[in-house]
Parts: structure tokens; sequence; C-alpha cells
């Protein structure tokens, strides 16, 4: 009896000994488990509750308008935005400054013609982030990020760089910012004072702007 009694003892000896000296295996899964980065999730954008505005100004004066977003995600890390692709319907284009009708139309359908933006070929344009760097000690309601992205209108694509209010909230995550945009880097010329000279004050200037707000939820 006293033998069986022994070898038993010797055993869980044993166990608790291999156990006691591979500590690593229970702390390095909980390690691991702890470091595990949290999954990125696509939040999708409520187009209905996104806006895009243009603001484009010439020698004479400016002209302001709409575009609507035909689809696109925000990607969330965490709390963090992180990434995003955005689809612009470029034949949603509007004009909101000029109040007769007539005259609206003919500028809203130049913009659509291959002098601007080429929409029957192109009506699409895009917008992939591909990076996004926190700015430090932002003021509540001011830009909290830069973010980098590829823009693409026209078939042509250029990287662009702009601060943005980014905020990810109770499933709700946003996205507000003005982006400067160089019309001529996407072949958009016409009346370019760049390309063109003795315009007078037919010129139209280089940069134009799009402000956009932009909620994507999950």
């Amino acid at each position: 009896m006293k033998k069986y009694v022994v070898l038993a003892s010797l055993a869980s000896a044993m166990m608790f000994t291999a156990q006691a000296g591979n500590p690593s295996t229970v702390v390095e899964t909980a390690a691991t488990e702890a470091a595990a980065p949290a999954k990125v999730r696509a939040y999708k954008v409520d187009v209905a509750g996104s806006a895009l505005k243009w603001h484009a100004k010439k020698v004479t004066g400016e002209h302001l308008g709409n575009l609507t977003l035909q689809s696109g995600d925000i990607q969330v890390n965490g709390n963090k935005v992180v990434g995003g692709t955005f689809v612009i319907d470029m034949a949603s284009i509007t004009c909101t400054d000029i109040k007769d009708q007539g005259s609206n139309t003919r500028l809203v359908n130049h913009l659509k013609s291959d002098d601007f933006f080429s929409v029957e070929k192109h009506p699409t344009a895009s917008f992939k982030i591909t990076g996004v760097k926190p700015i430090a000690n932002a003021a509540a309601g001011k830009p909290n990020a830069t973010v980098t992205g590829d823009l693409t209108i026209k078939g042509i694509t250029n990287q662009v760089t702009f601060p943005a209010v980014l905020s990810v909230k109770n499933g709700v995550a946003s996205a507000k910012a003005d982006v400067t945009i160089d019309r001529t880097k996407y072949d958009v010329r016409y009346r370019s004072n760049s390309f063109f000279e003795n315009l007078g004050d037919k010129a139209i200037y280089d940069d134009f702007t799009v402000t956009l707000d932009v909620t994507a939820k999950l």
C-alpha cells in the first residue's frame, strides 16, 4: 500500500514540477491575448447623412455647389479611424449660387463636359485613405488628424494630404475636412492661368475646395 502512495506522490510532484518549471506557457498565452490588436471594422457610409460641398473661384467671382457620395466605408480599429474608401457620383454635381435656372443648367452642363470633369466618360471619382496621423493636443472641434490618400478624378490619381476632424463614438464614425485640390493635376485646365496666357478676367483659379462631412455606421 505504501508503495502505491509513494508512486502517486512522485507522479503528482513530477506534474507540479513540470508546470512550475515552464510558467511561460501560461504567461505567453495571456500576453498574446493581451497584445492581440483590435479587429479593424468597416463602417458603411451613410450616403443620405453625408455631404460634399465644392467651392471654386475665378478672377471675377466664385461658384458653389454640392456633390453626392455614391458609396464608401470608414475603417475603424478600436476607437480610431485607420482607413477608408469613398466613391463620388460626379453626375450629382450641382450649383447653388446661380439662381437663374437657365444659367445654372448651363454651368452644370459645362462642368460635366470634357472642358472640366468629363462625367460621361468618368461618372465617378474616388478617394482611398492610405494614412492617418494623429495631431497631438488637438483642441475640441479642431483637426485631430492628418489624412493622406489617393484621389482619382477622370481616371488620374494623385496623392492629397489634409487636416481632418475624425471621430468614432457609439457605433458612428465621422470625418470632417476642407480638402484643397489642384484641378490641373487631373487634366482640368479650362481657363487655367497656369497654362493659358492673356485670359484676363476669364481666368479660373487652379485650386478648388471640397468640404466634406461624412458619417458612417456599423
